[in-house]
């Protein structure tokens, strides 16, 4: 009869190349303990960078893999975040998202994207999706859902809303300073001469929308000028509505030497309709728009405009919601609006 053979035990090496790696192995080669690695696997851990990095490298170096079902199982969650944003293919919306997977990513979460397309019932459709797959939290971008009806939904599970002030329990919102954005950027057009500054607005439906046009008009009164309606022209956020809005400008024959848009989309289409109109930015007229947005500095000529970090946005959204989930007060740090000259400004000649 033969001996009986004792198994081997593995190497991590051994271990993970067998696609066995588990988490006590990467506390092991990183010298610290289970617990530490799964609290910075979750998001919730606060340690040393040498700690934080060290777990880096086991995790890299072993090729450890999170279970998401079995961590969720031991936690009662999905590890799953629900996001309700407007537009997927918007590409301000598309910065934003990207800033939350990555966010979300890094903590073992996966987020779930679902479009509202800026209609109340589609927004409910959507959140009522998210909940039925149980996700541990929600993060809504904007949207037209009344305030109660989203303080509703955060009695259910955590949530975290971009672009409104909301205050409730397991409800966390912020927003970007679009009224001191919109001030830059009026100021920088008065700064060069302009004095007849139209304003192509956004969807008056939106917050940001309103605070942007108060920014504007605030402008106009700390420079001395009275607000002429007929220099504001409706918008919807989109290259469609900036097109539509210079045409009707121009129509109108209202004078005027710069165009301050609500968003760097309305702006792109509203230089596509001066071109069409033999209107040239910047000789004939100055044009700012709101975001910086990619397309921005790829225009024609490149767009001076007001940033607002949109991926950044979207970071500090998933932050936020994985401090809610970890039951702790959420702490967001935007960056303050800052001018971005270029080529479609000039200094307006006497």
């Amino acid at each position: 009869m033969k001996a009986p053979v004792t198994p081997r035990k593995r190497s991590p090496a051994t271990a993970a190349a067998a696609g066995v790696v588990t988490l006590e192995m990467v506390a092991r080669h990183a010298g610290v303990s289970p617990s530490t690695v799964s609290r910075i696997l979750n998001g919730t851990a606060t340690v040393s960078a040498a700690k934080q990095q060290a777990v880096d490298d086991a995790i890299r170096l072993l090729g450890f893999r999170p279970n998401p079902v079995a961590r969720g199982l031991a936690g009662g969650r999905t590890l799953s975040v629900g996001v309700v944003t407007q537009t997927i293919s918007s590409p301000f919306y598309g910065e934003a998202l990207h800033g939350i997977e990555d966010r979300l990513e890094a903590a073992g979460y996966i987020p779930l994207f679902v479009s509202g397309h800026w209609q109340e019932p589609e927004e409910r459709k959507a959140l009522e999706a998210l909940l039925s797959r149980r996700v541990d939290g929600l993060i809504v971008l904007a949207g037209r859902l009344p305030n109660e009806a989203l303080r509703s939904y955060a009695q259910e599970v955590p949530m975290v809303v971009v672009g409104r002030q909301l205050q409730g329990p397991k409800l966390f919102s912020f927003g970007f300073d679009n009224r001191a954005g919109a001030l830059i950027a009026t100021r920088h057009l008065l700064e060069c001469g302009h004095t007849r500054i139209a304003y192509i607005a956004g969807d008056p439906a939106h917050e940001d929308a309103l605070e942007r046009q108060a920014g504007y008009r605030e402008a106009l009164e700390q420079a001395g000028l009275a607000f002429d309606p007929a220099l504001v022209l409706p918008g919807d956020y989109t290259e469609a509505g900036g097109l539509m809005a210079v045409n009707r400008l121009l129509d109108a024959r209202q004078p005027f030497t710069a165009i301050f848009a609500a968003n760097d989309q309305t702006a792109i289409g509203a230089a596509l309709g001066l071109y069409r109109r033999q209107v040239r930015v910047p000789d004939d007229v100055s044009l700012v728009g709101f975001d910086d947005l990619a397309p921005a500095k790829f225009s024609i000529p490149p767009l001076t405009t007001v940033r607002q970090s949109v991926y950044e946005l979207g970071a500090e959204a998933a932050t936020a919601m994985l401090a809610l989930l970890a039951g702790r007060e959420p702490e967001v740090k935007l960056p303050q609006p800052q001018l971005v000259p270029r080529e479609s400004t000039r200094r307006l000649l006497r």
